[in-house]
């Protein structure tokens, strides 16, 4: 189509072309109202355009609608990049907003001892789980930390992740929390994806506090956090509210410390019991309340009226072979924004692919591949507070984007075991190609 007489060509250094669906999950929709996350119906509403193409200048969106309509829009730089789509779907890049990225050790041994019949918190009682992790972390260099991070990032980029936030939580001390928080910042620099970071001393009760859980919750309170907000080394506050780890009344505490640091709260919360996590997630304004297995009807009601996202994690109930999964539509009927993440860890989630997530949430959650997309994609921005940015294709947002080997959306949750993504670009620059980096 050509230009309007008078009309200045838009410059772009990168065109994505007919692609068979173009997910842009556009705000404007009809039902969805205003700008935000997706909720109830509006799930499923992708706002999909058939032979569509978007086109990028200098790492931002430019123009997006069928291929013919851009096409007439954009005038190409001499050095552009042209990717030709058709047969293929192309959508946001995926936003894993629950990791747990930065550790060292491996704990394989656990899936013996659950086999064995061993819940969670007895292998974290008797000093294993976390408590593991946390002596391998402490004994890890940050130089090696950071060596691994990165190796794991360069796998969930070539997966389709352009987005991930990383909590701290296995170090449970002021040297070893900063220690992990530095490296979290540093994987933010040197990698092409965005880490979004969290801090998370409140994750266990350490070794030299045992049997003074309220001594180590003043340690986090008094001595982490401020040391933490001194170096500007996190956006987030995290506390794992669970009976047998830190009550409510003390995670409520941990949490109104974070905030008056300028730390916004997110709570583990309602995971392997109702304890009340929920709840304290909308009264304390939480951004995001995280696992959610046994969250009560109230407290649901009450997350939705908060406009708490609810993260949901199932590939955590898959490793951990629990029989149920969070009710996801129970959320969803009630109005509350859903996200969903791969909670990686090295003993409860040990997965790195987002399309696996996407897997276990159809087989075990069963959730519409729409509202899938939705909860991967743009529900998982707002729940990181980078809506405005990521999460969707409109103009004036990061070119963060996926192009997938299939012809249809409804394919990627089907797909099960495999990588499908055929190329990603973040932040208008091409980093994987044929499923492979190309760039770091």
């Amino acid at each position: 189509m050509p230009m309007n007489t008078g009309e200045q060509a838009i410059r772009a250094d990168l065109l994505i072309e007919d692609a068979s669906e173009l997910i842009t999950l556009a705000a404007d929709i009809p039902g969805n109202g205003a700008a935000g996350p997706r909720v109830g119906s509006s799930m499923r509403n992708l706002a999909i355009i058939s032979g569509g193409s978007v086109a990028a200048f200098d790492g931002r969106i430019v123009a997006i609608g069928k291929t013919h309509e851009v096409r007439g829009k954009v005038k190409l730089t001499s050095n552009a990049q042209v990717i030709d789509a058709k047969g293929k779907v192309v959508l946001p890049g995926f936003v894993d907003s629950h990791t747990h990225l930065v550790f060292a050790g491996s704990r394989e041994e656990e899936f013996i001892q659950r086999a064995e019949g061993k819940t969670y918190l007895e292998i974290l009682g008797s000093g294993g789980g976390i408590l593991s992790t946390v002596r391998a972390t402490r004994d890890a260099t940050h130089s090696h930390l950071l060596a691994l991070g990165l190796k794991n990032l360069d796998i969930m980029m070539c997966h389709g992740t352009t987005t991930v936030e990383v909590k701290s939580g296995y170090g449970l001390s002021v040297d070893e929390e900063l220690k992990i928080l530095r490296v979290i910042r540093d994987l933010d620099k040197f990698h092409p994806v965005d880490v979004v970071s969290t801090f998370m001393g409140a994750h266990a009760v350490p070794a030299e506090y045992a049997g003074d859980t309220e001594g180590y919750v003043q340690h986090v309170i008094d001595d982490q956090l401020p040391a933490v907000k001194e170096e500007n080394l996190a956006e987030f506050c995290d506390v794992f509210c669970e009976k047998g780890v830190f009550s409510v009344g003390q995670s409520r505490r941990i949490l109104e410390a974070g905030l008056a640091l300028g730390l916004l709260p997110r709570i583990h919360a309602d995971e392997m019991g109702s304890l009340g996590g929920a709840e304290l997630a909308a009264e304390i304004g939480a951004v995001s309340a995280e696992h959610l297995l046994y969250a009560s009807e109230d407290g649901i009601r009450k997350m939705a009226e908060a406009g708490v996202t609810a993260m949901l994690l199932p590939a955590t109930s898959f490793t951990l072979g629990l029989g149920r999964y969070a009710d996801a539509r129970a959320f969803i009927q009630a109005g509350c924004p859903v996200a969903l993440a791969t909670d990686f860890n090295p003993g409860t989630s040990p997965t790195l692919s987002m399309q696996f997530v996407m897997n276990a949430a159809a087989l075990g959650m069963k959730l519409h591949p729409a509202e899938i997309i939705s909860a991967t994609t743009v529900n998982a921005a707002h729940g990181l507070n980078r809506g405005n940015l990521i999460g969707s294709l409109e103009v004036g947002k990061v070119a963060d984007m996926v192009v997938v080997n299939t012809d249809t959306y409804l394919r990627i949750p089907y797909k099960l075991g495999i990588n499908i993504v055929d190329k990603v670009i973040k932040r208008g620059r091409l980093v994987v190609s044929g499923g492979r980096l190309i760039m770091s």
